[in-house]
């Protein structure tokens, strides 16, 4: 076979996809070199700059924390995240050969980032309501060695199938729920180089950064055939860039190819996130 028709995954997730079906989450440790993940702080320190300095290129996640959305071609190795085995294994072993990588993006909690209020990142999917299955993956990699006062990621394992109709828009459980989520509530601390992949249906939410320091975390967004987040990013690539892609990451991305990248003005807003945990 050819790399564009090799679909089989290059590794073994087995695990990985029984723990995300039940967790909600699971992770790779050590898949990337901490010196790799250095450079894609470098990357992401020079986006979120860009950003800043231009109406719409940031958006609000909470008091002091913002999520941007980027182009391919702003980080250095991009291929090397997609195309990473544990990547591609899973998402082919989770979303089936046919997924496509549609989000490329970073959140940022800087000191006095505070609790966000328990969420998912969109409404359940009908697939999954019925069927009890994934129609999307998010990954995260982190730019830094994360410690307690830094505003840690939290998650409630086993609650991507929690499903009521006292969600807020499909997405905030009711405050009376939130004693169940402390409860079952897990932080945690990934090193530069590890990265996690998990169903944006688990309920989550950042923690208060009590540190001086920021916690960039990247953020790829991977959809199944059903599933229609592309609908909320806006990411390209230019056509010298295409060209010089792998054809295997090629078939996987599903984004324009123009002549010239337009700075993107965010438009995944949620506004249930914009107040923090009031």
């Amino acid at each position: 076979m050819t790399a564009a028709t090799d679909h089989t995954p290059a590794v073994d997730v087995s695990a990985d996809v029984e723990t995300l079906y039940r967790d909600g989450i699971t992770a790779r440790k050590g898949a990337f070199a901490p010196e790799w993940a250095d450079r894609l702080g470098e990357d992401i320190d020079a986006a979120f700059k860009e950003a800043l300095a231009r109406p719409g290129g940031a958006v609000g996640r909470g008091p002091n924390r913002y999520y941007v959305e980027i182009h391919p071609e702003q980080i250095r190795d991009f291929v090397g995240l997609v195309d990473h085995p544990w990547v591609r294994s899973l998402c082919t072993a989770v979303l089936g050969p046919d997924y496509r990588i549609v989000e490329l993006g970073f959140d940022i909690p800087l000191e006095g980032a505070v609790n966000q209020p328990w969420h998912r990142d969109f409404p359940m999917p009908e697939e999954t309501r019925e069927e009890r299955r994934y129609t999307s993956l998010a990954f995260n990699v982190t730019t830094v060695d994360t410690e307690e006062d830094m505003g840690p990621f939290e998650i409630a394992p086993g609650t991507q199938w929690d499903d009521s109709p006292e969600f807020d828009h499909g997405m905030f459980p009711p405050k009376s729920d939130y004693a169940r989520y402390e409860e079952l509530a897990v932080r945690k601390y990934p090193k530069r180089g590890d990265i996690s992949a998990r169903s944006a249906l688990t309920i989550h939410r950042g923690t208060a950064n009590q540190s001086a320091k920021s916690r960039p975390v990247l953020v790829l967004g991977v959809d199944g055939p059903e599933a229609n987040n592309d609908e909320r990013h806006d990411m390209a690539v230019t056509r010298a860039y295409w060209e010089s892609l792998p054809q295997r990451v090629r078939d996987h991305l599903a984004c324009p190819v123009v002549d010239e990248l337009t700075p993107i003005t965010q438009k995944h807003t949620i506004e249930g996130l914009v107040m923090g945990d009031a």
